[in-house]
């Protein structure tokens, strides 16, 4: 075993906390375990659990992917009240290097080793080989990021794009918006595009038809919509479905994906097939003169068994070696 290895890696987002080993620099990923983050009172508090549990050894070397920006050495949680001193964490794991990085960053560095039987096309064509790529993804939050292709080298882009202002298209929407400006202020993507946006959109439907909206968590109103068929919560994926095709056809626009948007998250995948069948790609491709632009470009639902982030966090480790 090299002594640089072995790697600790973690996907950590409001929800869960993921975390996978790597016994050295040739091997596969293994122990590769999930945990609520409402277990926990902090992030070093699950990794000591994980590593306890596994029965693992201190590694060597750790990359993490959070749900936050990472812009200085204290990291604080965009939506979990918790946080973290890089350079204490680095020094309680003992390790040489601890990468910390936001988790669609993370991901995005997984998006070139993703294999066919992983990912489901939703429209546009075969995607341009070595072409920037757009990544979007609705789950406690929305992380949006991009991997950018520089002569056979790939550059993540981290940001912050789920914050971006929305847009309403039509009287419906409008209405929506105005309901959520009343309760946020500033209503972002996020404020729709995911789990907690959806119950935002099922109160400000009920709202609108004046009916009250009572107390729901997000996969209350998966089980409403798709189980019960009630009008409401159908209502609301539909317009969940047609945000996130204007939002995801931005990041295409902002980035240059001609590569090919992916879509992570915990949310999208459960209704992959639905969402084909939404009007996600009509509006898309609804960007007037670059309609054309934007058809060509294929969308992807990530359905990896292995969380991509993971893998991708090992991908950014490599470039130590």
């Amino acid at each position: 075993m090299s002594s640089l290895s072995p790697w600790l890696l973690g996907d950590i987002g409001a929800t869960h906390a993921r975390f996978a080993w790597v016994a050295s620099d040739e091997s596969p990923l293994s122990h590769v375990r999930t945990y609520p983050c409402d277990d926990f009172d902090g992030l070093q508090d699950a990794i000591q659990h994980y590593l306890k549990a596994e029965a693992l050894g201190p590694p060597a070397k750790a990359a993490l992917g959070v749900a936050t920006p990472v812009t200085s050495d204290k990291v604080a949680f965009t939506n979990r009240a918790w946080t973290f001193s890089i350079s204490a964490l680095k020094k309680r794991l003992g390790v040489g290097r601890l990468l910390v990085m936001n988790d669609f960053e993370a991901m995005a560095w997984s998006l070139p080793d993703l294999q066919a039987r992983e990912l489901f096309q939703v429209g546009g064509v075969r995607s341009l080989k070595k072409q920037n790529l757009g990544l979007i993804g609705p789950g406690s939050g929305l992380g949006v990021a991009g991997l950018i292709a520089d002569d056979g080298a790939w550059h993540p882009v981290s940001g912050e794009g789920g914050h971006v202002s929305l847009v309403a298209t039509n009287a419906l929407e409008w209405e929506i918006l105005q309901c959520l400006q009343k309760k946020f202020g500033h209503v972002s993507a996020e404020r729709v595009l995911s789990g907690p946006g959806l119950v935002n959109l099922y109160n400000a439907l009920s709202e609108i038809a004046g009916q009250p909206t009572g107390r729901h968590q997000p996969q209350d109103i998966g089980s409403l919509a798709f189980e019960h068929q009630q009008p409401q919560a159908l209502q609301a994926f539909q317009l969940f479905a047609a945000w996130l095709g204007a939002v995801a056809s931005d990041v295409a626009l902002t980035l240059g994906a001609q590569g090919g948007v992916y879509i992570g998250g915990g949310i999208v995948p459960r209704y992959q097939h639905w969402l084909a069948t939404s009007s996600f790609r009509s509006r898309f491709e609804s960007k007037g003169r670059f309609s054309a632009y934007l058809k060509k470009i294929p969308v992807y639902v990530i359905h990896a068994d292995t969380p991509p982030a993971l893998r991708g966090a090992r991908r950014a480790l490599m470039k130590d070696l």
